[in-house]
Formats: C-alpha cells, structure tokens, sequence
C-alpha cells in the first residue's frame, strides 16, 4: 500500500511540473505574440502619440511658411514704398542719393550675424514680430505716401513744368558718359566742376524738351557751349541743352514736355559729339540724374547712379 502511495504522489507531482512548464511556455508565447503585434503596428500605424505630433509638426510648417510668404510679400511692397519715398524726396530736398551698394550688403551681413544659432522657435516668434512691425510701417509710409500724393495733386499742372525725363532716348542706360561734379576736363587736363550730365550720342540725334516751358534762348553762339537752348519752366526752373547742331525752336516759344526742340552735335569746345544737359533750380545748378523721376523706376535709377559715381570723364 505505501509503494502505491508514493506512486501516485510522485504522479501528481509529474503533472503538476509538466502544467507549470506549460503555463510559462504558454506566457512567453502569448508575450512574444504582442511584442510582434507592436512592433508590426507600429511600422505600418501611427500611435495617438505619434499621430498627434505629426500633425503637430504639419499645422507649424503650414504656419511658418505662411508667416514667411506674407513676410516676403510685406518686404517687397515695403521696399518699393520706400525707393518711390526716398526718389521723390530727393527730388523735393536735393538731398544725397544712398550709397546702395554698401548699405545692403551692410543690412546682409547684419541679418546673417543675427540668425546664427538661433533656435526655430526662436526664430519663428522673432518672424512673428517682424511681420507685425513691418505691417505697421507699411501703414505709416501708405499714410506718408497718401499725404504727399496729395500734395502733388494741389499742385496742379504745375507738375509738367518740373524737369522729369531725360533730354535724349537712353532706354538702356548706356549714353551716359559723364555725370555731375568735379570731372578732369578734357582740353585743360585740370580738375573742373562739371554741373551737368554728358549723353555720348551720335551727330544729329533727337533732343527733347525735359517739361513745359518757354523758350529763354536760342543761341546760334560761338562759345564753349556751342549752340544752346534755355528753357524756362517756371517755378524757379531752367533747363540748358548745348553743343547743338541744330536748333528747332525759336526765343518766346512754347514747348511742352517731349518736344523735338534741337538736334544733338559737336559745337562749341567739345571733344566729341554729344549733349550737355543742365537742370537750374533758382539759378543753382543741381544734379539733373535726381529729376528723370518720371521716366526710370527705383531699379534703373540706381543703376543709372552707380554709373554716375564712377567717376567718369567730361567732354566739354
């Protein structure tokens, strides 16, 4: 009877090892099975986690590349309100142009230096606020704008008696030889004043009457400036044109703006054929490239004053 016992005790112990064994078999089955599930769904979904950042991260971009479309947007209006500002207070004040060149790769490297390291949440609040400043500007210059858009407007017709285009066709730029300022002349090899603008044209090209006006003087003369045109426009303003080869108006005479008043030449002391083209404000003479406000844009007036500085060489 005791062997039977044992026996059977040593049966029920077999049985209960084997359901442990199984058991743990069982468990590692079932936590291999979820590991893989896991792993399986995350390569092929998003958790709520990751969902929620991803799209997180979207609606930022969307934002940061809104802020920056209308930032662009912004600057480029900015910038043309404020090269229309500054042409036309140059025009009223006789105030000295900017020196472009230096002045943007100034503001560059400034910018440059001011974004290095900075983190794109820091960036991005500081775009924020940049926007805002310049929509504020914006409103201030518009207001400006208005306001002296209004002024010009009370002036009348007066306006078409201010020199505003260039005396000779120069679509390209190109004709402009010699600028305003102190200029080596040409027969004297000695440092001059030269208080006009040189257009290297050939013999017997177009000249125009810069703004209405009247004709003070039509000079058939022999002197240095050769055949001359003087026209009065009012409201303190004269205009020359000289070493002409042919003049097509008379002394008294009536001319509006765009008139063919002569034709360019080689008379008088001159080096080459060409024009010499002065702009006299109260009996000063002033720098003629500030008054072709009408005809050339902020892009070609800069251009056309980079030419200017280059310090070139006078024909008369």
């Amino acid at each position: 009877m005791a062997g039977k016992k044992d026996l059977e005790r040593l049966r029920r112990r077999r049985r209960r090892k084997q359901r442990i064994i199984r058991a743990t078999v069982h468990l590692f089955v079932w936590l291999g099975m979820a590991v893989l599930y896991y792993v399986g769904f995350s390569v092929f979904f998003d958790t709520p986690f990751e969902y929620q950042m991803k799209h997180s991260t979207d609606r930022l971009r969307r934002e940061y590349e809104a802020l920056s479309a209308r930032y662009d947007s912004l600057s480029t209006v900015l910038g043309n309100l404020s090269e229309r500002d500054r042409n036309v207070f140059r025009i009223l004040f006789e105030s000295e142009p900017y020196d472009f060149d230096s002045e943007h790769e100034q503001r560059q490297s400034s910018t440059y230096e001011k974004i290095v390291g900075r983190s794109t949440r820091q960036l991005k609040r500081e775009l924020r606020e940049r926007v805002s400043e310049m929509e504020r500007q914006l409103e201030t210059l518009n207001a400006s704008y208005l306001e002296l858009q209004a002024r010009i407007d009370t002036a009348g017709r007066r306006c078409d008696n201010i020199p505003s285009i260039q005396p000779v066709i120069n679509k390209q730029l190109t004709l402009l030889t010699a600028s305003y300022g102190m200029r080596i002349h040409p027969f004297y090899k000695t440092l001059q004043s030269h208080q006009g603008v040189d257009y290297t044209i050939p013999e017997g090209s177009r000249v125009f009457a810069t703004a209405d006006g009247v004709v003070r003087d039509a000079a058939q003369r022999n002197s240095t400036q050769g055949q001359t045109v003087v026209i009065d426009h009012g409201n303190g303003y004269e205009t020359s044109y000289s070493h002409l080869s042919k003049i097509n108006v008379r002394k008294g005479q009536t001319v509006r703006r765009g008139d063919i008043i002569a034709l360019s030449g080689d008379t008088g002391l001159s080096l080459a054929p060409h024009l010499h083209y002065e702009v006299r404000l109260d009996g000063m003479r002033v720098d003629p490239i500030h008054y072709f406000f009408m005809e050339l844009t902020p892009t070609e007036y800069q251009r056309l004053m980079r030419i200017a500085q280059t310090g070139m060489q006078s024909f008369d």
